[in-house]
C-alpha cells in the first residue's frame, strides 16, 4: 500500500503546492482530493473490486506471469485498493507540511542560484519531512484498521498460511479472529 501511495501522494502534493498555477482545473482537483478523504471505505472496496479484481484480473491474479492460483483477489489488489483509500490523506497532509515551510527559505535558495527543483529537493522537502511523516503514519494507521474494503475484494475466506507474494490470497485480522473463535 505505502509503496504505491507514498510516491504518488508526495509527488501530487509537490505538484499542487509548488508547480500548479491557479486555475479552475487545479481547484477542481484540489476539491476532489479533499472530498475523497471523506468517502466511506466500503466505496473504495467496491471500486477496488471493479477495477483491480474484475477489470485488471489478468494482472492482479498473476495470470500474465503464468500464475493461475487466484482470481484477482490477491494481496496486490488489496494493496492497490488501500493505496487509493489513503492517497487523499497523504496528499492533504503533505500539502499542509509543504505549505508550512516559510517562503523566505525558498527565496534564500533562489537567491544563491538554486533552481526550483533544487530548492524543493534540498530545502523545502527536508523542512516539510516531519509533517509528511506524521501524515504518513496517520495514513498507515487508517490502512491497517480498515476491514470493509478488504472484505469486499475477497478477504472473506479463512487462510492457514501467510501470504508469500503479491499474488497470494489474504485475509484480515477480524475475519481470522472470528474463524478462530468459531472453531
Amino acid at each position: 500500500t505505502m509503496l504505491v501511495a507514498l510516491p504518488i501522494g508526495i509527488g501530487a502534493a509537490i505538484y499542487l503546492e509548488e508547480y500548479a498555477t491557479k486555475s479552475r482545473l487545479n481547484d477542481l482537483i484540489q476539491t476532489n482530493i479533499t472530498n475523497l478523504a471523506g468517502v466511506p471505505s466500503i466505496i473504495y472496496g467496491m471500486l477496488g473490486l471493479f477495477v483491480f479484481v474484475r477489470s485488471l484480473e489478468s494482472l492482479t491474479s498473476g495470470a500474465i506471469f503464468g500464475i493461475t492460483d487466484s482470481n484477482g483477489r490477491t494481496v496486490l489488489s488489496a494493496g492497490l485498493t488501500m493505496a487509493l483509500l489513503v492517497l487523499p490523506i497523504i496528499i492533504t497532509n503533505a500539502q499542509e507540511a509543504i505549505r508550512a515551510v516559510p517562503n523566505s527559505l525558498r527565496q534564500a535558495s533562489y537567491g544563491i542560484g538554486a533552481t526550483k527543483w533544487e530548492t524543493i529537493r534540498d530545502h523545502v522537502m527536508p523542512s516539510a519531512l516531519p509533517g509528511i511523516m506524521t501524515g504518513t503514519i496517520l495514513a498507515m494507521s487508517r490502512a491497517m484498521g480498515e476491514t470493509a474494503p478488504m472484505v469486499v475484494i475477497g478477504a472473506s475466506t479463512f487462510i492457514v498460511s501467510d501470504p508469500t507474494g503479491p499474488f497470494s490470497k489474504f485475509t484480515t485480522l477480524p475475519i481470522q479472529i472470528y474463524n478462530w473463535t468459531a472453531q
